[in-house]
């Protein structure tokens, strides 16, 4: 029989458990993959996880066929060696984009519409109008990184009547993009847009994509949302734009260090923190079982 390592990465109820079992696996479940196992795992077949590779030695798991993994980013696993001892790997790609994609539209509504003005007042009882907010309406947004979360994202800020820029390694299209970019042009974008999505995965090119010249290549009155990797800016230098006043809004859901300690960027009026929570949503559990279960079919048959 099969031998399936299952970790507490994903929330399995019993039916699914049982499933996995019909599919012909041996359960094994460990509830926290960030510690470094303290039994034989050299008899592995299959593991579904996010960070274990982290923690664990993949070249202890001698009969490793499949790895799925129930992040869409594939910056905490061994890529190389997978590659090289031909071990199919399967990220959670379509999962979260659709949740992903309504959180950053949330947040650049919230930042135009000043949500926290009405907030803070409702709390204090009091009645006091804004006339200071601003329609999504001829806007132009920079999506950098146009994969399924982008594309997502494009659909809906098509409906609000903006602008939508695709910016990616390759010339992408789509219907719902008025224009396409290669990353190589950035510098000739940034300077135009309106709002600025970061949704590219981390790789040593795209780690501080967003750095200090930048930030000040971007309008002053620009929007930043970042909901991949808090890496892809350069945090120390958002702050320093930050001080000098730059930028109508920051919707931030990821950080270089999470969780987010001690750091100036918690205390600016105009940057808004999210604990790493815009991938959530009521249905993300059952799109990634059933992603799951296709892969593990499918790599069984590769």
């Amino acid at each position: 029989m099969k031998r399936l390592l299952l970790t507490g990465a994903f929330n399995y109820t019993k039916d699914q458990i049982d499933e996995l079992v019909n599919l012909g696996y041996e359960i094994i479940f460990v509830q926290d993959e960030r510690v470094c196992l303290d039994f034989d795992v050299c008899d592995i077949d299959v593991v579904v996880c996010n960070s274990l590779f982290l923690y664990n030695d993949i070249r202890e798991f001698k009969k490793l066929k499949i790895i799925q993994l129930t992040s869409a980013g594939l910056e905490r696993v061994p890529l190389d060696y997978i590659y090289d001892h031909k071990i199919q790997i399967f990220n959670a790609k379509d999962v979260y984009s659709i949740p992903m994609a309504e959180w950053i539209v949330l947040k650049i509504l919230e930042i135009y519409k000043r949500s926290m003005f009405f907030y803070k007042n409702q709390e204090k009882q009091k009645w006091l109008k804004n006339r200071d907010l601003i329609e999504l309406t001829d806007k132009k947004a920079l999506i950098l990184g146009f994969g399924n979360v982008g594309s997502e994202v494009a659909k809906r800020l098509k409906a609000f009547g903006v602008y939508t820029i695709g910016v990616d390694i390759r010339m992408v299209e789509s219907d719902y993009l008025d224009k396409s970019f290669l990353i190589s042009d950035i510098d000739k974008i940034l300077e135009i847009c309106d709002i600025v999505i970061l949704t590219l995965p981390i790789t040593n090119e795209t780690r501080h994509i967003i750095n200090k010249d930048k930030l000040e290549m971007m309008k002053d009155n620009a929007v930043i949302v970042n909901v991949s990797r808090g890496d892809l800016i350069d945090e120390r230098a958002l702050i320093e734009v930050l001080n000098n006043g730059k930028f109508l809004g920051v919707a931030l859901d990821v950080f270089k260090e999470e969780p987010l300690g001690e750091s100036p960027l918690w205390y600016f009026k105009n940057v808004i923190i999210t604990p790493h929570n815009s991938f959530v949503s009521d249905k993300v559990s059952e799109r990634l079982f059933r992603l799951m279960t296709y892969n593990l079919r499918k790599g069984e048959t590769l």
